[in-house]
C-alpha cells in the first residue's frame, strides 16, 4: 500500500490522537480542517510576501498552528500530552502585532484587500483564521476542547494577519484602498460667455 494513503477513511470516519474514530463531518474534524486551511493560507502568504520579516513570523505561526491542531485532535485522555501552546505564545503574537503597528499608519476606515499578491494572501489567511476561530469557539462551548488559550491565539493571529497585510502594502509602496467610495468633489458649473 502507498505511504500516501491508507484507505481507512473510506468509510467516512477518521482517527483522533488516541483511541477511536469519529465521522469526518464531526465538529472537531471541521475545526481541524479549518486550522489546516489556515496554515495553508499562511503558507501561501509567506510564499508571496516580499518582506523577509513577514516570512519569518509566518513560519513560527505555522509551527504554532501545528501544535494547536495536535491538541484539538487529541482525545481527552491524551490531551495533556499534546498541550504545548500556552499564553506565552499569545503574548508573542501581541508583541509581533504591536511591533508591526509601529511601522504602519492604521487605517481609519475599512479597507479592500488586493493591493499586492502578498497582502491579498494575508487578507485571505486572516479570514480563514477567523473561520477556524469560530469553529474552535464551538468546540469550547460544547466542552470538546477546554484550553481557552487556543481561542485567544487564533483571535490575536487574525489581528497580526491584518497588520502584516498593511505592512506588505507599505513595503511595496502601495496605498491601501478604502472600502467606502470617496465623496466626489462636485463639478463646477460651466462658465457662460
Amino acid at each position: 500500500m502507498s505511504p500516501l494513503f491508507t484507505r481507512t477513511g473510506d468509510d467516512g470516519t477518521t482517527h483522533l490522537l488516541g483511541e477511536g474514530r469519529v465521522a469526518k463531518s464531526h465538529p472537531r474534524i471541521e475545526t481541524l480542517g479549518a486550522l489546516d486551511e489556515a496554515s495553508a493560507a499562511l503558507g501561501l502568504a509567506r510564499s508571496m510576501s516580499k518582506a523577509n520579516e513577514i516570512g519569518n513570523i509566518l513560519v513560527q505561526v505555522q509551527r504554532d498552528l501545528y501544535a494547536l491542531m495536535a491538541e484539538v485532535a487529541a482525545t481527552p485522555e491524551n490531551v495533556t500530552r499534546f498541550r504545548t501552546l500556552n499564553s506565552a505564545r499569545v503574548d508573542w503574537l501581541e508583541a509581533q502585532t504591536e511591533a508591526v503597528s509601529k511601522l504602519i499608519p492604521p487605517p481609519k476606515e475599512f479597507i479592500l484587500p488586493g493591493e499586492t499578491p502578498g497582502a491579498a494572501a494575508l487578507s485571505l489567511a486572516r479570514t480563514v483564521v477567523r473561520r477556524a476561530e469560530r469553529r474552535l469557539a464551538g468546540l469550547l462551548e460544547t466542552g470538546e476542547v477546554e484550553n481557552k488559550v487556543l481561542l485567544q491565539y487564533l483571535n490575536r493571529l487574525s489581528s497580526l494577519c491584518f497588520a502584516l497585510e498593511l505592512l506588505e502594502n507599505q513595503q511595496a509602496g502601495k496605498a491601501t484602498t478604502l472600502a467606502k467610495t470617496p465623496q466626489a468633489t462636485p463639478a463646477k458649473p460651466p462658465q457662460g460667455d
